[in-house]
């Protein structure tokens, strides 16, 4: 069993008002789009038809993604710790000086306007529990990096 995921009330409110609409209005509308194509006679060479029930399953999928990050969120309100922790909002200076600014928290959070970083990637796992000042290094795909830490604060 995996870790519960941090969700922030924001965006615990986004994804069941996401889930609600898919179960609503998105079912509705494959259940009509499958009767139309149905009605194009033969369904074993029915490319209206198929591509509807691949709508379906991609429906049906997402439905089951969101209820499960629902059912095990830990959704709370990031808290101010002094250190890079689940819901901080980071800010960054890389080693050829752009000033970056994260939401360190699963990919369910993204807001616009922030870049947001995974606890598990590497950068994310580095910075966790980096204070102002630190100077974290990580490696990635790409190589191995720094960055330093210019602020803190909670989402």
């Amino acid at each position: 069993m995996t870790e519960p995921k941090w969700l922030s009330p924001a965006a615990f409110e986004r994804l069941t008002a996401e889930l609600e609409s898919l179960k609503r209005d998105g079912r509705v509308l494959i259940a009509e789009r499958l009767a139309v194509a149905r009605s194009h006679g033969d369904i074993r060479e029915n490319s209206d038809y198929e591509a509807a029930k691949n709508e379906q399953g991609m429906l049906e999928a997402r439905i089951r993604q969101l209820t499960y990050v629902l059912e095990h969120a830990q959704v709370s309100e990031a808290s101010e710790s002094g250190v890079v922790a689940v819901g901080s909002v980071v800010t960054v200076r890389t080693e050829d000086d752009e000033v970056l600014e994260l939401l360190l928290a699963s990919a369910e959070n993204k807001m616009e306007g922030l870049r947001t970083t995974s606890p598990t990637s590497p950068l994310g796992s580095a910075l966790l529990g980096a204070g102002v000042g630190d100077e974290v290094a990580y490696t990635a795909p790409g190589g191995k990096f720094k960055v330093t830490v210019e602020s803190i604060r909670p989402l």
